[in-house]
């Protein structure tokens, strides 16, 4: 195995910043002196414990790798499918086709994991994790971004004549802070905040007000922030 590979992984178990854990044997290794006689260890983005995926080969340490799936093989019992058509894409959330009670689960488990492994703890009672009534519409503030570099999904791009490149209003792109992913529903707010986005980015793209661009240091429209009182 080396950098940009494809390998398949069978992933055991969950990490921190929701990436699935595979393991595989010194044999598999080429060009790396492994510091550690233990099987390889490699944490692959978006997956989860019993997937079976194939992964592009990111890094590679003497201690670990690191890997981004790339084609789930078999889906784990856990996963479900994702209600909202930006994830993947969109930076808001990270584990929506994932079940809410594995949420909890692997939570409990890192939680529990940093008192014993890094805080020396052996000897303690841990409650179990009070989830939310709600997993969905549960935000009440939401902080949007104005870009004049709309980010263009794989869906975009099939369609011929793609309006407001030039102006979109949503969340960054993972990694790319210059372009935003143009955001129409978001199942974090309640329906009423969508339609003040929507409103509002309806109201000032036909007004053509100006976006403010980084580069050039010009432009009104910056940010969205919408607050929502439930009470």
């Amino acid at each position: 195995m080396k950098k940009n590979d494809i390998v398949t992984f069978e992933i055991e178990s969950y990490a921190f910043e929701g990436k699935g854990i595979a393991r595989i044997s010194q044999s598999e290794l080429e060009h790396i002196n492994s510091d550690t006689e233990k099987k390889y260890v490699v944490f692959v983005q978006n997956s989860y414990p019993g997937d079976v995926v194939k992964a592009k080969v990111l890094k590679l340490k003497k201690s670990y790798g690191e890997a981004k799936t790339v084609e789930v093989l078999k889906p784990s019992t856990e996963r479900i499918e994702a209600r909202c058509k930006h994830f993947g894409v969109c930076g808001g959330c990270k584990q929506q086709d994932l079940n809410y009670s594995s949420q909890l689960k692997y939570k409990h488990e890192q939680v529990r994991d940093i008192f014993e492994r890094m805080g020396g703890f052996t000897d303690f009672e841990m409650l179990p994790i009070i989830g939310c009534k709600n997993d969905f519409h549960y935000r009440n503030k939401m902080d949007f971004s104005f870009t004049p570099q709309r980010w263009l999904t794989s869906e975009d791009m099939k369609t011929e004549n793609i309006l407001d490149k030039d102006f979109a209003l949503g969340f960054h792109v993972p990694k790319v802070f210059s372009k935003v992913i143009n955001i129409e529903e978001c199942f974090l707010q309640s329906d009423n905040a969508t339609e003040v986005l929507n409103f509002t980015r309806d109201f000032f793209r036909a007004r053509n007000t100006s976006i403010y661009s980084t580069y050039s240091n010009e432009g009104y429209l910056r940010n969205l922030v919408l607050r929502e009182s439930f009470s």
